[in-house]
């Protein structure tokens, strides 16, 4: 059950993108679909435990979500860049890698909103000139 759960969670991820790509312009859309990552991150550290007690360990969903996610972010990242907002040599994935990285500072109780901000520092640096 709780591998359907973050199957579900993942892909409400990869749909988000497409309808943030649909509704709002292209550094709002990743904008919001980074933010979303954020709190899919911060989900994942609940249910952490459990997905690691899965028989063989979560390596495998791990595995399988991570196109679902590269998917995601390539999408909004080359609409961004298409559009000029972003410049041409952003790999989006360094994005995601960023935001990652920034969950396994979670030593104090205020790393998710130093998430939220590292979305903003990230946009902000990687707009075209």
């Amino acid at each position: 059950m709780i591998e359907a759960v973050y199957r579900t969670e993942v892909e409400k991820l990869a749909a988000a993108a497409r309808t943030f790509a649909k509704e709002l312009p292209p550094r709002e859309a990743l904008r919001a679909w980074m933010l979303l990552f954020v709190d899919y991150i911060a989900a994942k550290h609940i249910i952490a435990p459990a997905l690691n007690s899965l028989a063989g360990g979560a390596s495998k969903l791990y595995e399988g979500s991570r196109s679902h996610i590269q998917g995601a972010i390539d999408l909004l990242v080359k609409r961004a860049i298409k559009s000029s907002d972003l410049r041409k040599d952003i790999d989006p994935f360094d994005l995601a890698r960023a935001l990652i990285g920034s969950s396994y500072v979670t030593a104090g109780s205020d790393w998710r909103q130093s998430a939220r901000r590292l979305v903003d520092i990230l946009i902000a640096g990687s707009r075209s000139s």
